[in-house]
């Protein structure tokens, strides 16, 4: 199978750095754990499960959007308070009123009633009159107080708002309490003034007991129904009853299934039903994953792209089912995973926004997530030691990138210090160790150009990027001046300590240099030896600074890396349009300055090399873990035009003081996204601050006014309340207006950001906003 270049370098290395004969042994495995891990969801559900449109940040997977919230609903406390305040009053009036307690009640009944009826003793009528004048008044009581207390919402927001079969159940429960409070107790006159109304020979049946019985338990019937019928149609009694019945597979067909995701929808409509169904019974026979579903989708994508394809794509699926169109490496997974990730979507999730006041409704409790999308405009992530920058950052997204890198969607280049935990080996493609002789793969000094000028752009911002007083354009000049004659001599780039020697003016290498040249065909670039020579010794030559700086890369440490014989093929970051997964360990313990210098130097080749693909369907991501003095003013300016070039970086700081201070605000600039963990002063803070800028906020303020009383009864009532509280009677006066405020203050990020939380701001490469939010990362 075709590799498209992603593995060449492997194995091709011919003593270029000192190796043992036999290979090392393999750690040993780590031993077995009790239980086995929690299992994800199975492919098919996962595939099944709704991925809501949503706003940058949110993850995704399974995600139900809120509603949003109404500023004018009453707080559960206050509303519960409310009713039960409500029925007690409810209670007492109507006690007062059934014992006679309110006088002069029953003059509107003796109003408009014959005056006999009102004489004992009293007549028939007279009671029934008596019961349907109680129950108006009930009927009024509950009205008035049940609008008090607000019962109608009591009932709407704790019964008929929840999902089936709750909704039933809870508005079954309120509807039986009902009845009982009618007609089980005695405490409302309404059944008892319904069956006054009927004709006594009807509830007596003349003494036929049979027809009293009947009649008495319609009228139970009727009434109890009558109460109910509010409360099933508030439920949807019969919805519910009528969808439990339809969906019982005894009395109904079995309804025809609706189309899923895992069903490979998309190769069935271009008639593709054999490769659709052997795809479907690899998922149910459990021989497929995610990162298989993932990969399978995007080689689909490139043959609606190029028709011509269609063939080889329905050979490799009906021959390998969900091992067709393997990545290179022949990996379908990682060896360990430390994040959740949604590969159809391609996020990986960070955390979890909190339910405060300061999350917005729709995000409260939601997950928080970055993607491809997010990553194009960078990322900039400041925090100090043990904030957990790589734990909960850099390891996900490079494990992110990783998956979609095996499924054929990105490239990632993980930068970082020996020993950091960002996954094991065999989990990358090619991993470099500069410094560490048992290193499979070397580095490629020059960024695998052959343009001289470029290689020396290059290799100036690596090597005199950081030091203010080297002009970067001048020591760009400096070593083309000497990169170029020695290509067209040697056919290729001079090594480390030849270029070393170069710089600092070697009299021997420069004669062997010009010895090299031949004086007619290159006379051009005796020209160009001839100005480095009246150059050097000069105030403001570069020469002796670039010198210093190779110089820490010509150590004994680094002997056989860094080829340019041309025996070996040392990794280029002009690999990017192949989906690879890198990892490069730079040795900041023993060689901590070389560190900085290959960081540079990486950065700068990763900028130049994405933006020179010609292919640029792959997300290329570069993530540099701990990013200090790697830096530069040069660096600022490629890194915004990365938006443009499907590309990305992640760089974490400890403090922004590890930046130059006149890159401050450039810095910020050239980062869509930014992060700032728990930890992080007060200096940093105001800047972070002024990057997310105000908002405009609503807020209240109370003032309490003294209240001085003119009647004498009064005062001596206010000096008993201040004696009883030991405080003065006060009024407030309450201001409600809209003020501009900083989304985060300097103050509040150094101090009221917990442990394990950071704050998180969001920009798309398409121009969407997520403001600065607080994520708990450890959710």
């Amino acid at each position: 199978m075709d590799t498209e270049g992603t593995h060449d370098a492997r194995g091709t290395r011919s003593g270029a750095v000192p190796r043992p004969v036999v290979p090392p042994p393999r750690p040993p495995l780590p031993p077995r754990p009790a239980e086995a891990p929690p299992a994800g969801p199975a492919l098919g559900d996962w595939l099944r499960t709704p991925r809501a449109p949503a706003e940058p940040g949110l993850w995704r997977f399974g995600h139900k959007p809120r509603p949003d919230a109404d500023p004018d609903r009453v707080p559960d406390r206050a509303l519960l308070v409310g009713a039960l305040v409500a029925l007690l009053a409810a209670t007492l009036v109507w006690s007062l009123w059934t014992n006679g307690y309110i006088p002069h009640s029953r003059v509107l009944l003796e109003l408009f009633t014959p005056a006999e009826w009102w004489r004992y003793p009293r007549p028939p009528e007279a009671i029934t009159a008596i019961e349907v004048y109680n129950s108006l008044f009930a009927a009024l009581l509950i009205y008035v107080f049940g609008r008090m207390g607000n019962w109608l919402e009591v009932l709407r927001r704790y019964a008929v708002d929840c999902p089936q079969p709750e909704r039933t159940l809870r508005t079954g429960l309120a509807g039986a309490f009902a009845v009982w409070l009618v007609i089980g107790t005695g405490l409302f006159p309404f059944f008892f003034t319904i069956w006054s109304l009927f004709p006594l020979s009807w509830t007596t049946g003349n003494g036929d007991r049979a027809v009293a019985t009947f009649v008495n338990y319609a009228l139970y019937v009727l009434v109890g129904g009558a109460v109910l019928w509010p409360f099933a149609k508030a439920g949807d009694w019969l919805g519910h009853f009528r969808k439990g019945k339809a969906a019982s597979p005894a009395q109904t067909p079995t309804a025809s299934p609706v189309v899923s995701p895992a069903d490979w929808p998309q190769l069935r409509a271009a008639g593709q039903d054999a490769s659709a169904d052997r795809l479907v019974a690899e998922e149910r026979a459990g021989r497929m994953n995610d990162v298989d579903c993932v990969r399978i989708r995007r080689a689909w994508a490139t043959v609606r792209a190029d028709p011509s394809r269609l063939g080889a794509f329905a050979e490799a699926v009906a021959g390998q089912g969900a091992r067709a169109c393997l990545h290179p490496s022949g990996d379908r997974d990682l060896p360990a995973r430390a994040a959740t990730h949604d590969l159809l979507t391609s996020q990986v999730r960070l955390g979890r926004y909190p339910d405060a006041e300061r999350t917005p409704a729709a995000r409260r409790g939601a997950g928080a997530a970055v993607d491809p999308a997010a990553l194009g405009s960078s990322l900039l992530a400041v925090g100090p030691f043990g904030s957990g920058k790589t734990r909960h950052l850099v390891r996900p997204v490079v494990e992110s990138l990783a998956l979609q890198a095996l499924a054929g969607k990105a490239a990632v280049v993980a930068v970082c210090a020996a020993g950091t935990p960002l996954g094991a080996d065999d989990g990358y493609d090619v991993v470099i160790k500069p410094g560490d002789a048992s290193s499979a793969y070397d580095l490629d000094l020059y960024g695998g150009t052959a343009d001289p000028d470029e290689a020396a752009t290059l290799l100036a911002e690596a090597l005199a990027g950081d030091i203010p007083e080297v002009d970067a354009r001048r020591a760009a000049t400096a070593l083309a001046q000497l990169l170029g004659p020695y290509r067209a001599a040697h056919g290729r780039f001079p090594a480390v300590p030849v270029l070393r020697e170069l710089l600092d003016g070697s009299p021997g290498a420069m004669e062997e240099l010009r010895g090299s040249l031949d004086a007619e065909a290159h006379r051009a670039y005796h020209r160009e030896l001839d100005a480095r020579e009246r150059q050097l010794g000069t105030p403001g030559d570069p020469g002796l600074a670039l010198a210093a700086r190779v110089a820490v890369l010509d150590r004994p440490a680094f002997e056989g890396f860094f080829d340019t014989t041309g025996e070996t093929r040392p990794f280029s970051l002009r690999s990017l349009e192949h989906p690879l997964r890198v990892r490069v360990d730079v040795p900041e313990r023993g060689h901590p300055e070389a560190a900085h210098l290959l960081t540079r130097l990486i950065l700068a080749q990763f900028t130049a090399g994405a933006a020179a693909r010609r292919d640029r369907s792959l997300f290329a991501f570069l993530a540099v873990d701990d990013a200090t003095h790697a830096v530069t003013a040069e660096s600022v300016r490629s890194l915004q035009r990365l938006r443009n070039c499907n590309a990305g970086v992640l760089l974490t700081l400890r403090a922004l003081g590890d930046v130059p201070e006149q890159l401050h605000t450039s810095l910020l600039g050239s980062f869509g996204c930014h992060m700032t963990f728990s930890g992080v002063t007060t200096w940093d803070g105001r800047l972070f601050a002024q990057a997310w800028g105000t908002e405009w906020v609503e807020t209240t303020e109370v003032a309490k006014h003294t209240v001085f009383a003119d009647q004498p009864l009064t005062r001596a009532v206010h000096a008993l309340r201040k004696l009883v509280t030991g405080k003065a009677v006060t009024t407030d006066a309450v201001t409600v207006r809209k003020v501009e405020r900083e989304r985060w203050s300097a103050s509040e990020l150094a101090h009221q950001v917990p442990a394990g939380h950071a704050v998180l701001s969001l920009t798309t490469v398409k121009g969407e906003h997520a403001p600065p939010l607080l994520v708990d990362l450890r959710a």
